[in-house]
């Protein structure tokens, strides 16, 4: 583990205790729980989780800050001392776990869980949760919910407030999944438990407790663009000025990019954003960063990411190569524009992680001589993709051939020695 300025070397046993709380109080805690919050010198929480643990509470109750780091130095302080953290649920599931994760050893903490919000909701309606979507709106956009909504899925939804479960019936509406049910659960194992079902396009459901999940069974209408799990979003689903990677193209692109969970890319010269959106479509953990010198074109990229569901997406102005400078490194380079100038090519190869791919497509012949330089000197594949599309020929149809394009594929060689997000060598 990477030391941090709150992770300093410490061998002891566990000082640090996260204790997951459930809406029904101290009174779901087991006796060996209740004993360590009794006895913590700090007990940190959300203002809800304090008040439900007060009567048991005899040391410095901490409320978390806003954001949440602003609290872990004075957390970290009392390092070696008997410390409680009280969670909702299942700490270590959307939950503060991930937070103090990486500044903690593994020694130095133990985790009590209760049964999460999601665990409980599904015993009530009995849905098998392995084979159910978890999305979080806590902090993140609406359109997160997009890439989950698979016609005859089940997904749960973990709402922000009280106003989510309404906004998400009004999204279903607008994205053509009226027809779904939502079932709204609030405050689930205490005594203001409640569950109320309507469809999304009648949904008029109030009074919602601000503590409360939604659980969606997904029914697509006929006019629902649902997001498929392979490549090659039709065209006309991104808005584009004619500087677009074609459906056919970009699902042979995305094929050589071959994205992982976890992985960065850099789509250098993104147009429409379309590479970088289908790369984020891959996996929820996946990253992209999306270079464009016009403002316009990274405006309309970023209206598309959130159109089709990926938010996330990162937009940089600017060209390249300066444009690059500060960037964190990519493990998948694709080059859509910008291919001409080799100092961009030597640029992206050089922050390319050792056992990434860079990918380029090029169309006219200068750009084709530039690549083919490339490829002398780093190696790869150059392959000739070519489309051609029914068309109308007067009262007739023939196939009209796109313009060709020209793909570059060159894996970054694997060192030992060298860093990277993991170790890349493969075993002796």
């Amino acid at each position: 583990m990477t030391d941090s300025p709150l992770t300093q070397p410490f061998s002891s046993r566990p000082w640090l205790h996260l204790i997951g709380l459930g809406e029904e109080g101290i009174d779901g805690l087991t006796p060996a729980a209740q004993v360590l919050v009794r006895s913590a010198e700090l007990v940190v929480g959300g203002r809800r989780h304090l008040e439900l643990a007060s009567s048991l509470i005899q040391g410095r109750a901490l409320p978390w800050a806003s954001p949440l780091s602003d609290t872990l130095p004075e957390l970290m302080a009392h390092r070696g001392r008997l410390v409680v953290v009280l969670a909702s649920g299942d700490p270590f599931f959307f939950g503060v776990g991930s937070t103090l994760r990486p500044h903690l050893e593994p020694s130095e903490w133990r985790c009590l869980p209760h049964p999460s919000s999601v665990a409980l909701a599904a015993s009530r309606l009995g849905w098998s949760q392995q084979d159910c979507a978890v999305i979080s709106l806590t902090g993140r956009p609406l359109e997160s919910l997009r890439p989950a909504l698979q016609p005859g899925g089940q997904v749960f939804v973990l709402s922000a407030d009280a106003n989510t479960p309404s906004q998400v019936a009004r999204a279903l509406v607008d994205w053509g999944f009226g027809e779904s049910i939502v079932t709204v659960l609030e405050a689930l194992d205490g005594p203001r438990e409640r569950r109320r079902s309507s469809v999304a396009h009648c949904f008029d459901l109030g009074d919602v407790n601000p503590l409360n999940l939604l659980a969606i069974q997904v029914v697509a209408g006929p006019e629902a663009r649902v997001l498929p799990r392979s490549p090659g979003l039709p065209d006309d689903w991104f808005e584009h000025d004619g500087q677009i990677t074609k459906r056919e193209v970009r699902a042979v692109t995305l094929s050589s990019l071959r994205p992982r969970v976890g992985e960065m890319l850099w789509d250098v010269g993104c147009g429409s954003g379309s590479v970088s959106i289908e790369w984020l479509l891959a996996h929820p953990s996946t990253q992209a960063i999306a270079l464009e010198s016009h403002e316009d074109r990274a405006a309309r990229a970023a209206r598309n990411a959130a159109s089709l569901g990926v938010p996330r997406l990162e937009l940089k102005v600017g060209r390249a190569p300066a444009v690059l400078e500060g960037l964190p490194p990519p493990d998948a380079v694709f080059l859509g524009g910008g291919a001409r100038d080799p100092e961009v090519i030597e640029r992206c190869w050089e922050a390319l992680r050792p056992g990434g791919r860079l990918v380029a497509n090029v169309v006219v012949l200068e750009t084709e001589q530039v690549i083919q330089a490339a490829w002398q000197r780093l190696g790869g594949s150059l392959t000739r993709l070519s489309v051609e599309r029914l068309d109308k020929v007067g009262g007739l149809h023939a196939f009209r051939p796109a313009m060709s394009v020209v793909q570059w594929v060159v894996d970054k060689p694997v060192s030992r020695a060298a860093p990277g997000r993991e170790e890349y060598a493969s075993s002796p």
